[in-house]
């Protein structure tokens, strides 16, 4: 459905195809062929080369290199004004929600956005679709492993900006050992000196995978189990407390011995404290990813993918990783940090080798009624 049409036109797209299908069975039309053909044809989405003129970029704070806006606004003309409005998913979407449903342009040409938050504004086609001619940087420099997630197939919305782990961080001069599991979070040797974290979608996954469930693919029964599994470990008085990024400072004054942690974190955790580890877990990691879309009605689309484009230039990555630390979804980056950085290129946080890359997984792409029964059933644990 790679196009801005409605949901009622593309039902009648399909009443098209269908209808087609149950002529050549009829022997009406006489071949399979001549009713492909009968079917309604989805049209080519084309966003026309135009001058770029004033255009606006909604991300979250700290996350870009200012040095690459202006490199941008330099080559292609223009003037991107870049705002650092995104502290938080579902706040941004509260601000944005009313224009999105009333179908009205929100003043965004691009929002970067979680996965989890991704899915909302894909099913409900608050996004437009991408011409994927503008985008040639991205369709041949994108990572594998990130090439498809089960709520956009083939990116024909999104367009991964940069990526995170939720793993382990511990301390193993605590702990006493090294950690390599996310069954490391339940061992009753480290009771008191744990953390989970508050969102469900990173706790509740790592718990899964601790069970030997993919969570990506998990269904709200599975999760809830998940979820009753970090109860009772609660229960028992393994954790300290449930956290956001605030797990930082118990972790780097030795107050928790073990956190489910994120990966950039750890980055600057380790700065000041280099006792500190972050492990991604045997059993595999939760992948997030912040994704690049164009909100619906949005005025500059041409501009925006134009953006897009751009960041998928291994160079101009590359000035991205460096800056912002987190996992680049471009291909060939690393080994152009590594002639000037190559601390930060052989920083498995930041550069991950391939056989932990295959072992991260994208969240799973909820229902709304899933979605909130999961965060009803988290909360209760956390006492939210």
């Amino acid at each position: 459905m790679a196009d801005p049409h409605t949901r009622r036109k593309f039902l009648g797209r399909g009443g098209s195809l269908a209808l087609a299908y149950a002529l050549a069975g009829c022997g009406i039309e006489g071949t399979l062929e001549k009713a492909q053909k009968a079917a309604t044809p989805i049209p080519q989405i084309t966003h026309p080369k135009v001058p770029i003129g004033d255009w606006t970029f909604s991300n979250w704070p700290l996350y870009i290199d200012k040095e690459v806006l202006k490199d941008f606004d330099k080559r292609f003309g223009g003037n991107v004004k870049y705002v650092e409005d995104i502290n938080d998913n579902d706040e941004f979407y509260g601000k944005v929600r009313q224009q999105l449903q009333a179908g009205r342009p929100i003043g965004r040409d691009i929002v970067t956005l979680t996965d989890f938050m991704a899915v909302k504004w894909v099913r409900n086609r608050y996004v437009e679709p991408l011409d994927k001619k503008n985008l040639p940087n991205v369709t041949k420099n994108l990572v594998d492993n990130l090439k498809s997630v089960p709520y956009d197939k083939k990116r024909d919305y999104t367009v991964p900006w940069q990526s995170g782990a939720v793993g382990l961080g511990y301390n193993p001069k605590k702990t006493g050992r090294e950690l390599n599991s996310a069954k490391d979070l339940f061992d009753p040797a480290f009771k008191g000196r744990v953390t989970m974290l508050t969102e469900a979608y990173d706790s509740a996954s790592t718990a899964l995978l601790s069970m030997g469930v993919n969570p990506t693919e998990a269904k709200i029964d599975q999760i809830l189990s998940g979820i009753e599994k970090i109860q009772q470990a609660a229960d028992a008085g393994q954790f300290r407390r449930f956290t956001g990024n605030d797990y930082s400072t118990d972790l780097a004054k030795g107050n928790i011995w073990v956190a489910l942690a994120y990966s950039g974190d750890i980055v600057q955790l380790q700065s000041d404290n280099p006792d500190l580890k972050f492990v991604y877990p045997d059993e595999g990691a939760m992948l997030f990813t912040d994704n690049m879309m164009i909100p619906a009605k949005a005025e500059n689309m041409y501009a925006a993918e134009t953006m897009m484009n751009f960041v998928y230039e291994p160079e101009v990555a590359a000035t991205l990783a460096i800056y912002v630390n987190y996992l680049s979804p471009v291909k060939g980056v690393q080994e152009i940090v590594e002639k000037t950085e190559p601390e930060i290129a052989n920083n498995p946080l930041i550069f991950p080798p391939d056989e932990i890359r295959a072992k991260l997984h994208p969240y799973p792409a909820l229902s709304d009624n899933d979605e909130r029964t999961m965060k009803e059933a988290m909360a209760k644990v956390t006492g939210a």
